[in-house]
């Protein structure tokens, strides 16, 4: 499959490096010049848990040609408007597109290319862009998934040739409950990347904290029961269903803190999105993430406490009204585990 990675950022020039060492057809897309150049003149370079420097071919979006079969959407949700119409222009209608942003961005996505030609997946490894041509990998190699699938659950042959295409970077899982999935990852999101975002840390200074990590499992929480509510059955990631920790946190908080340092330890060095994109002066992801979980619970009556103050304290740093950092986490009002029972 003749394959574009748009929005070839810290996980986009990791995927690509890596389709790119397996003599796939893939071009790199992103709007970074001075990324794509690097790109083209040294190669992807991956650096951190992976060591990997490789060519690869790399374009700004207005010198994209062709049609291209397979479109891996890794844009931020906050490119849409101009990404996706780009996208659109090198498509045709037997191409498929891939959306592997953060977020439930499924919907949005169909509302541009169509749901015929829309497919969804979420990545369950990190990375962090380091400058032009280089990514750290902050994740284990082992831990390398995509969860992918149709819109409607069928496994078709499309969504097995794009299956083909990603496990030359990592494995892909495919999944008859996208939304299922796509929530699980937001959970991941909404907790994790929530809270390194608000604190100024990574995933592990998160579940080495007794404080950190309780808020965070009260994110995870509140996630679960909106989903519940929604009439959303999660997928479990990696090998573990968190909907297991509404029994574990009820019975023994201490056992669910050593779940979620078991699940993220593999991925402790990993640092949020947002965060990165607000050092960077960008807007963030909050509203597809953080902002998105409080809209969906609200709409079902799930009160999500936790989540809400850490999605306004987001939207504080984006407004450049607070700062990131991790004394932020004494401004976190934490409930009784017993307020997601009631």
């Amino acid at each position: 499959m003749r394959t574009a990675i748009m929005g070839a950022g810290s996980l986009g020039t990791i995927a690509g490096a890596l389709l790119s060492k397996a003599d796939l057809e893939v071009v790199l897309v992103d709007a970074n010049e001075a990324h794509v150049n690097a790109l083209n003149s040294n190669g992807a370079t991956v650096v951190g848990c992976m060591e990997l420097q490789t060519p690869v071919q790399a374009v700004t979006p207005e010198r994209m040609e062709g049609v291209f079969d397979l479109v891996m959407y890794m844009a931020k949700a906050t490119y849409d408007d101009v990404a996706l119409p780009q996208a659109i222009s090198h498509m045709d209608k037997n191409s498929v597109l891939l959306t592997l942003q953060n977020g439930v961005p499924e919907e949005k996505v169909a509302g541009y290319v169509g749901r015929e030609r829309t497919t969804g997946g979420a990545v369950g490894w990190g990375a962090t862009w380091k400058e032009p041509g280089i990514s750290e990998l902050t994740s284990i190699p082992e831990d390398m998934t995509y969860d992918i699938g149709e819109l409607d659950g069928q496994v078709t042959e499309r969504i097995k040739s794009v299956k083909e295409v990603l496990d030359n970077a990592g494995e892909a899982i495919i999944t008859e409950n996208l939304v299922g999935v796509r929530w699980t990852k937001l959970l991941v999101n909404v907790a994790m990347s929530g809270l390194s975002t608000v604190l100024d840390c990574n995933y592990g200074q998160v579940v080495d904290d007794e404080k950190a990590s309780y808020a965070a499992l009260c994110v995870m929480l509140e996630t679960i029961r909106a989903s519940q509510g929604l009439g959303i059955l999660m997928e479990p990631m990696q090998g573990v269903n968190p909907v297991v920790l509404l029994d574990i946190a009820k019975e023994n908080l201490e056992a669910a803190r050593n779940v979620i340092k078991m699940i993220y330890d593999p991925h402790r060095l990993i640092v949020g999105s947002m965060l990165q994109d607000l050092k960077k002066g960008l807007k963030c992801e909050v509203e597809a993430l953080n902002g998105y979980l409080s809209a969906k619970s609200s709409e079902v009556s799930v009160p999500t406490p936790v989540n809400d103050q850490v999605t306004r304290m987001i939207r504080l740093i984006e407004e450049r009204d607070l700062d990131y950092k991790w004394s932020n986490l004494d401004k976190i009002e934490l409930p009784e585990i017993s307020v997601y029972y009631e």
